[in-house]
C-alpha cells in the first residue's frame, strides 16, 4: 500500500555482486571506502522495502577516505529533495559504523550537495555527537533505525 508515501514510486536498481575482497587488503590500519560500502550497501530504506544501495541513496563512490588526516566522509543522495526520511537514513548509517573504524578516525555523513532542499540542516544533525544520542533515546525512533539495520527482508 503506497498511501502516505513521500514518494509513492521509487526507481530500484539491481543489486551489484559482492567483489571478494582479502582480509588484509592494506596491511596497516587504513580504511578501504569499498569495505565501508560493503558493510552498509543493506540497509533498508526506511520508507520503502529495499535497501540504500537498490534506491541508489548509497555508491561506492560516495564514500571518500583521507587516511592522511583520519576522515571519513560518506554521502548519500535521498530518493527526493524533501524526503522527510534524509535524518533517518543518516543515523542508520551513523548506527551502523559506530564500532567500524579505529578510533582516530572520523566520520562524517552527509547528503550529496543539491540533493535535499533542507540540506544544511540535515547535515548539522548527522554530525552532532549531542543531536543524535538525543535522537537515538527517542524509542520510536530508535525502532524505526533498528527495522532498517536489521531487517532480513533484502
Amino acid at each position: 500500500m503506497t498511501l502516505g508515501l513521500i514518494n509513492a514510486n521509487p526507481v530500484v536498481h539491481a543489486k551489484k555482486e559482492r567483489i571478494a575482497r582479502s582480509e588484509d587488503l592494506h596491511g596497516d590500519d587504513s580504511v578501504d571506502p569499498l569495505e565501508i560500502y560493503d558493510f552498509v550497501r543493506d540497509i533498508r530504506d526506511p520508507e520503502h522495502p529495499y535497501s540504500l544501495e537498490q534506491l541508489s541513496v548509497l555508491s561506492e563512490e560516495s564514500i571518500t577516505v583521507d587516511d592522511k588526516l583520519g576522515r571519513i566522509l560518506i554521502t548519500f543522495t535521498p530518493t527526493i529533495q524533501h524526503c522527510s526520511m534524509a535524518t533517518v537514513i543518516g543515523l542508520c548509517l551513523r548506527v551502523k559504523l559506530k564500532h567500524f573504524f579505529p578510533p582516530n578516525y572520523k566520520v562524517d555523513i552527509k547528503v550529496f550537495p543539491g540533493s535535499h532542499a533542507n540540506e544544511e540542516s540535515v547535515n548539522k544533525q548527522l554530525n552532532d555527537k549531542e543531536r543524535v544520542a538525543a535522537a537515538m533515546e527517542n524509542p520510536n525512533l530508535r525502532q524505526l533505525v533498528d527495522e532498517c539495520l536489521y531487517s532480513s527482508e533484502l
